[in-house]
């Protein structure tokens, strides 16, 4: 599994510093417009667990908050790393948010120049054109993503400790999701035949699930969290199992100054428990992040555990 993959599964940066006598321009975010809960544009306004994170570390500048919204349409020919890079590059944002603190995604990308995504404010011209790309610097992480077991009617209550404990159940997964190679490898293929494949980015996994089509799926945290949110009523539990392979997220930019300054914001907000605040008044589940602070690599040997 390439850490591209990884990449495109689940983002970051922030900042903060002496406040000088003079008022400063805004900190410039980029958000996505549809992750929830992490971040979401309405008519009305934003919200998300993103936004406050961002409008936090603004005050902490002495700046105000700009927010960036975009529109993640990943394909096999862009990533979230370039997607983030190309509007950092832009000058359409100073930070991107929830990023993935993955070894291969950050530093100077393979690629060049790569287009830009579909951003608020976009004409005609800047869905043609190519952005020549910079060097993404991270910040410390502030959240770390998860996946997670969810149980159906069928199967709740069921304790999972392990993904083993799932042999008998049937099981339901995006295809061509890194939850999708967790569980098609996983012990040398031991839960395949029982494996019901659904087509990622429909947002049909969950409700199936309460349909009944299968008793358990393995999906990202914070798609749980949404879920329970927009259906308060829901008879899905959480198992409470998390996979050992997780991502620390973060924020990204391409200014190492800005960074640090961020990475002090951070500090001072995870020791006083801010974040988690935050996370729990977004609706999201609080996961602290967890060392090392950026993920090497991992091999496809990792997934089959």
């Amino acid at each position: 599994m390439s850490a591209r993959h990884a990449v495109t599964l689940a983002a970051a940066l922030l900042a903060w510093g002496p406040t000088p006598p003079r008022a400063q321009e805004a900190l410039r975010v980029c958000l996505n417009q549809d992750l929830p809960p992490y971040s979401v544009h309405r008519a009305q306004g934003g919200s998300g667990f993103d936004l406050a994170v961002a409008a936090a570390a603004a005050e902490r500048l002495g700046r105000t908050l700009a927010v960036q919204w975009f529109e993640s349409k990943l394909d096999e020919g862009t990533s979230m790393a370039l997607e983030a890079n190309a509007l950092l590059s832009d000058g359409r944002c100073q930070l991107a948010a929830s990023y993935p603190l993955v070894r291969a995604a950050l530093g100077k990308p393979g690629l060049e120049t790569t287009r830009l995504p579909d951003f608020e404010g976009a004409g005609a011209a800047d869905r043609r054109r190519r952005v020549a790309l910079g060097t993404l610097v991270a910040s410390r992480p502030y959240h770390r993503a998860l996946l997670t077991v969810v149980l159906g009617r069928a199967a709740a209550g069921r304790p999972v400790a392990s993904l083993a404990d799932l042999r008998d159940l049937r099981l339901g997964v995006e295809g061509g999701t890194f939850a999708d190679a967790i569980l098609m490898l996983f012990d040398n293929g031991r839960l395949i035949d029982r494996i019901t494949h659904v087509v990622a980015g429909r947002g049909e996994l969950l409700p199936r699930l309460e349909q009944g089509d299968y008793d358990a799926v393995l999906v990202e945290l914070r798609r749980l969290d949404a879920y329970r949110a927009e259906h308060p009523d829901t008879r899905l539990t959480p198992s409470g199992y998390h996979h050992r392979i997780g991502f620390n997220l973060g924020f990204v930019a391409l200014d190492p100054v800005l960074i640090g300054k961020v990475d002090q914001a951070l500090d001072a907000m995870l020791d006083r428990g801010e974040i988690e605040a935050l996370a729990r008044a977004a609706g999201m589940t609080p996961v602290r992040p967890q060392p090392p602070p950026i993920l090497e690599d991992f091999s496809l040997a990792d997934l089959r555990k």
